[in-house]
């Protein structure tokens, strides 16, 4: 560990760097004091990757033996194997694609008019002190109501169609994008605005320079929250009058016992949750490219 330190530049020590770059510094000072035919080629985050994918196959593998060793009931919860049987036999009856297909439209349409409407909101209610004194009161009356406890109000108001399900899921998904939206414009380094307005910059040529680029990773993170909470709410939705989508087949296969179908929707809402995090992920890279260095 002296070596470590001693690699470092000026007088920062292991302990002072982040994460990975202390990784990569332990890296370096192991690699130089280890023989050559001993020395660790593989990078921190290569190493970081292995081990959540051996944390996932080890969950995997507990799933598949657990219940065929009784150690857990196989009939509530049937092993992994049997689950993806039965996830392609919905696949190729189509039933699958069709749930899917209908809880897809549903979340996409509300957390898409979310972004849209709760993102120019929580710039207005950041920016304008005016506006965020007059909405501040109803912003604390709502955002510590839950969403899922006002799901009967959209319905006794808007039916059990498709208006009442999409609405929900707006109005869950408008709640992580516009806090994180207000939080991202007022926490704005104060010596950045003054050095913009000491340019000359005017208020609308610095809110377009300076306050919306500082707080677009803010936004991001509420937009990410936003596409994990379109999911989860839209099943306590689609529990209550739909006749398809993921919540809806997942209720009815419990109810009627199936549970290894029952699991294979559970699946599906996992890996649709994972692939849409990935895919925010990738666009909060793609917006926030003046960051990389």
């Amino acid at each position: 560990m002296a070596d470590a330190r001693a690699a470092l530049p000026g007088d920062l020590h292991w302990y002072d760097l982040p994460d990975d770059e202390a990784d990569e510094a332990d890296d370096g000072a192991s690699q130089e004091a280890a023989p050559a035919g001993r020395r660790r080629w593989l990078p921190a985050w290569l190493r970081r990757a292995g081990v959540n994918t051996a944390a996932v196959l080890l969950l995997l593998a507990a799933w598949e033996i657990l219940p065929r060793t009784g150690v857990v009931d196989p009939v509530f919860v049937p092993p992994l194997s049997e689950d993806l049987a039965a996830w392609y036999d919905l696949l190729v009856t189509g039933s699958l694609p069709e749930h899917l297909r209908a809880s897809l439209g549903r979340s996409l349409a509300g957390f898409g008019l979310a972004v849209v409407l709760a993102i120019p909101l929580g710039l207005l209610i950041g920016w304008y002190r005016p506006v965020a004194d007059l909405l501040t009161p109803l912003l604390e009356l709502f955002r510590n109501t839950s969403a899922v406890a006002l799901l009967p109000v959209f319905t006794l108001i808007l039916g059990i169609g498709e208006p009442a399900k999409i609405s929900f899921v707006l109005y869950a998904c408008s709640w992580p994008v516009l806090l994180n939206t207000i939080s991202g414009v007022k926490t704005v380094e104060p010596l950045l605005v003054k050095s913009a307005r000491s340019m000359g910059l005017g208020p609308v040529r610095l809110f377009q320079k300076v306050i919306l680029p500082a707080a677009v990773p803010a936004i991001f993170t509420g937009v990410r929250l936003a596409g994990a909470t379109s999911i989860l709410v839209l099943l306590f939705a689609e529990m209550v009058g739909a006749k398809a989508g993921l919540g809806y087949l997942i209720l009815d296969t419990q109810s009627s016992f199936r549970i290894p179908d029952m699991y294979a929707g559970i699946i599906t809402i996992s890996v649709l949750g994972l692939l849409l995090n990935l895919l925010l992920v990738a666009a909060e890279r793609r917006f926030s490219t003046w960051r990389t260095t």
